[in-house]
């Protein structure tokens, strides 16, 4: 009977253990489904078609333009919930969003020539970057000791230029005459420099120096059809990419080789930023839906 009973209970125990290890890798599996499907994020309609900026802030918020109207910053919560955090100042419009180390705003004002500054707390505005010279600031990417590099498109005559702001606030031109510049970003280890030219559909890099100096420019990616917007690039290197008028993120390899592609609801996705807690939430800006698109991703962005 000992026997018996005790073959009873073992088998019963590897059922229930069979049972929890299916149950687990049912889990996991519904789980990977999950990445890369894009859903709505915040309601169509509340920002206007100037959306762009997205960046995720250490309070939580995500941080993004227009808002309700072109000239605003406009904040969202962990449940999508958008509001207005402050107008800009009469004559700049924001476009590119980026933290400083110390948690200030820096944001490409592409009417007013500047890339300003607001202080988290008082939300006060301050001009951190001016260049009379300046098409148009319009994407901004930074490294981890702070040199911000701006990209500068010309979009009538299809040409561009690329900047950077070193540590002492000197607007510095870094090459002129490129194609529509316009997403710029920096990879984990601030060895190298990305900038896309939208109208021609090409991204290039460059190693980059610690004082922020290029070199050694080459083309990484060329599409043979429609825009390119902004840009990130998760922990690992891998290069996300949204592409206007196409409406999806292509995500590029270090290596330059295509790894995937998440298909948005909207057609022209604006920008892209890494939030949520894990950094494994991809925030995407939508011009044509005027509203926040997100997907998960198993790779957390850079900042992370």
């Amino acid at each position: 009977m000992r026997f018996l009973f005790f073959t009873f209970i073992l088998s019963m125990t590897v059922a229930c253990t069979t049972k929890q290890n299916t149950s687990d890798e049912n889990s996991s599996e519904a789980k990977k489904t999950d990445l890369f499907l894009a859903s709505d994020f915040t309601e169509p309609g509340e920002f206007t078609s100037g959306i762009e900026g997205p960046a995720f802030h250490s309070d939580g918020m995500l941080y993004l333009v227009s808002f309700g109207a072109d000239g605003t910053i406009g904040k969202v919560d962990q449940e999508g919930n958008a509001s207005l955090f402050v107008n800009l100042p009469e004559g700049s419009t924001g476009n590119g969003i980026r933290f400083h180390s110390d948690g200030s705003m820096l944001i490409a004002d592409y009417t007013g020539h500047n890339v300003l500054r607001i202080d988290m707390e008082t939300k006060e505005i301050s001009i951190y970057a001016h260049n009379e010279n300046m098409n148009q600031p319009n994407d901004l990417a930074i490294s981890s000791s702070n040199i911000l590099f701006l990209s500068d498109p010309d979009w009538t005559n299809n040409t561009g230029n690329l900047w950077k702001v070193d540590l002492g606030g000197n607007i510095i031109l870094l090459e002129e005459n490129m194609g529509t510049t316009n997403g710029v970003e920096v990879s984990p280890d601030d060895n190298v420099l990305y900038v896309n030219e939208s109208v021609q559909r090409k991204i290039w890099v460059y190693d980059l120096s610690p004082e922020g100096n290029i070199s050694n420019k080459r083309l990484f990616y060329e599409f043979e059809d429609f825009g390119l917007d902004g840009m990130r690039c998760d922990k690992k290197g891998n290069l996300y990419v949204t592409r206007h008028g196409k409406g999806n993120v292509v995500i590029l390899s270090p290596e330059g080789k295509l790894l995937n592609e998440v298909l948005m609801t909207g057609s022209k996705p604006s920008n892209i930023a890494f939030g949520s807690k894990d950094g494994k939430t991809c925030f995407i800006t939508l011009q044509d839906r005027g509203c926040v698109e997100t997907f998960e991703t198993n790779i957390a962005g850079r900042e992370w």
